[in-house]
């Protein structure tokens, strides 16, 4: 005799699990459009989700627009740094304009020592004794009015006629001065060559011996000590260097234009060498033959 459950399959059972598809299925079912609608809530619902939220789209942002906070910090900025106030003008400078513009105007020239006393002398109504000298004395140290100074032009008076040449010892200073605010507007760059060359200049305008300027300009400042030293030591060598070609030229036996020729120059530019060189050759024989003259006590410069 046999068991019931061995002999009799149940077929029931079996076909329960068959009709039963696992989620799987029902997903593929789904995807083809075909199924019997037996699917799990969750395999209906997930598709119809994923179909109602479409993707974000990021709206542009409108040119020259920008976030509140980035547009807040300019403001914040411009608060911290105020704007700095219109420098005001001495008026008794502003009278001196009015009175004097080709002194005091648009170009600065050296003024002639002792202007002070006679703008005095001839403005006793216009000018507070005390008024003048620091309205003078900021005339004096502006950069304008050194530049003018260093350059060697000469002193004026208030009648605007040129005198005598500002002496070096002052050009000397007033290239000093104005080496040192250029050093402290452009603290990273090196200016001591411009310097050196200036005075190289200055000395050969002066119209001294290179000795004697030295002892002129000579100070307790080793630094500027030094300056002098570097402008005598290039001065040196373009001297020797004119030498040099002057001694060629005589031994040549040729024009000018010919030794220019022969050496690739200009003719102008060996004229103008020859020339300098020949002047420095006379140069220490009629310091010789001339005793220097006594330096006479000056009067202090207002610039």
């Amino acid at each position: 005799m046999t068991d019931a459950s061995t002999a009799a399959p149940n077929t029931n059972a079996r076909n329960a699990r068959r009709q039963r598809p696992d989620l799987a299925e029902q997903l593929q079912q789904l995807k083809a459009g075909t199924g019997d609608g037996t699917a799990a809530p969750e395999a209906q619902q997930a598709p119809q989700q994923q179909q109602q939220r479409p993707p974000r789209e990021k709206k542009p942002r409108p040119q020259g627009q920008q976030p509140q906070q980035q547009a807040r910090k300019p403001q914040a900025q411009q608060q911290q740094q105020p704007q700095r106030a219109p420098r005001k003008v001495n008026p008794v400078l502003e009278r001196l304009f009015e009175l004097y513009p080709q002194l005091f105007g648009a170009r600065f020239v050296p003024l002639k020592l002792g202007v002070y006393e006679e703008l005095i002398a001839r403005h006793p109504e216009d000018f507070k004794a005390e008024d003048l000298k620091i309205a003078m004395g900021q005339h004096a140290r502006s950069t304008r009015y050194l530049e003018s100074v260093a350059a060697g032009l000469a002193r004026h008076d208030l009648d605007g006629n040129a005198l005598d040449p500002v002496a070096p010892e002052h050009v000397h200073h007033a290239i000093l001065e104005l080496h040192r605010r250029r050093t402290h507007r452009n603290p990273g760059e090196d200016l001591r060559p411009q310097l050196v060359a200036r005075i190289a200049k200055a000395i050969e305008a002066s119209g001294l011996d290179r000795e004697a300027y030295a002892v002129l300009v000579r100070s307790r400042d080793a630094n500027n000590n030094a300056v002098v030293d570097e402008a005598l030591a290039e001065l040196a060598q373009q001297a020797a260097k004119r030498e040099a070609l002057l001694r060629a030229f005589e031994a040549s036996g040729r024009t000018e234009q010919e030794f220019a020729e022969m050496y690739g120059m200009k003719p102008g530019e060996v004229a103008r060498t020859l020339q300098h060189a020949r002047a420095e050759r006379q140069a220490p024989a009629a310091a010789v033959a001339e005793p220097a003259a006594p330096v006479e006590p000056t009067e202090p410069a207002a610039d």
